[in-house]
């Protein structure tokens, strides 16, 4: 254990192709630019527009910040090494992009948990709705789910860059996860391993209960609505919510609960791609498509902006 940490990591990347590689840039880049767009321009939406100041669009504007950090992380690195002959990280550097990485997607899991909450207590208690998601609750929720996410995220971060590492300096993904690193280290990793499970399990399984459990008494509520319009209107509250969470949960549990194997690393790189580029910018197009309130807004502003041009 004299062994030295290494000073810089390599990425093996998504493709040694050249003409892949050029365009996965291009869509890349056309993705961030998208995300950061739809994030920023849903954020100011929300909180400049005073019939979108309900919890809902509350927690929604919280997620949109987080999911343009959440992808800025990962996605600009990513661009960048597309087009570099080394993708190269350095060994702090590395553990910074982890840290915030899994805090933010933690958080992000938090959210999505806090939105759930937010509907059941909508649909199911409509008549004490607004005694149970005050400012100052929904204020604490959010406080909690970044609270939450940093701090589990430094513990996995501290377990993780306090082993050893010797031997191949090459992590076989395009950004710095939990399985690649696993694999160079030459410490005993029985321990963080099981550290870094259980929150895994607590924080992401936990949340995906928190998510599950309001949804069956959504569903219970809305099957005892009698006519098909207030069905199909509760439901639609909900739609959005259900599309994001779904496209978030399985891409991230496909990556996480498989059992380590080379002949998967090429599926759990696209299961990557999904979680940590897509999502953050499908999370604000689906708000922003699916929910007649939102796109009421963003119609009148292209009305006002075209009614001052001309």
């Amino acid at each position: 254990m004299n062994q030295s940490q290494p000073t810089m990591f390599q990425f093996s990347g998504l493709t040694d192709d050249t003409a892949l590689a050029i365009f996965l840039f291009i869509f890349f880049l056309l993705v961030y630019m998208i995300t950061v767009v739809a994030n920023i321009g849903l954020f100011i939406t929300v909180h400049k527009t005073p019939a979108l100041h309900t919890p809902m669009y509350y927690f929604l504007s919280y997620l949109s910040v987080v999911d343009l950090f959440y992808s800025s992380v990962i996605v600009p690195k990513l661009i960048l090494d597309l087009v570099s002959r080394r993708k190269v990280i350095s060994f702090h550097g590395c553990a910074l992009q982890f840290y915030f990485f899994a805090a933010l997607a933690s958080t992000d899991a938090h959210l999505l948990s806090n939105m759930s909450y937010d509907r059941y207590a909508a649909i199911c208690h409509p008549l004490h709705y607004v005694a149970m998601m005050t400012k100052t609750r929904c204020l604490c929720m959010v406080l909690i789910a970044f609270a939450l996410g940093f701090l589990q995220s430094a513990a996995q971060t501290s377990c993780m860059f306090s082993l050893q590492y010797c031997g191949s300096n090459v992590i076989d993904h395009f950004y710095c996860d939990i399985p690649p690193l696993l694999k160079l280290s030459c410490s005993d990793i029985v321990m963080c391993d099981m550290v870094i499970m259980f929150l895994i399990g607590i924080y992401g399984i936990g949340s995906l209960i928190a998510i599950l459990i309001p949804y069956l008494f959504i569903i219970i509520s809305i099957l005892k609505i009698k006519s098909s319009k207030g069905r199909q209107k509760a439901f639609s509250t909900c739609s959005s919510h259900i599309i994001c969470s779904s496209i978030f949960y399985v891409s991230v549990l496909f990556n996480y609960l498989q059992p380590p194997s080379n002949a998967v690393n090429t599926q759990s790189k696209v299961a990557s791609i999904f979680y940590s580029v897509m999502t953050p910018m499908f999370n604000p197009l689906v708000y922003s498509l699916r929910n007649q309130e939102v796109r009421n807004v963003i119609v009148q502003n292209v009305h006002i902006l075209c009614s001052k041009r001309m």
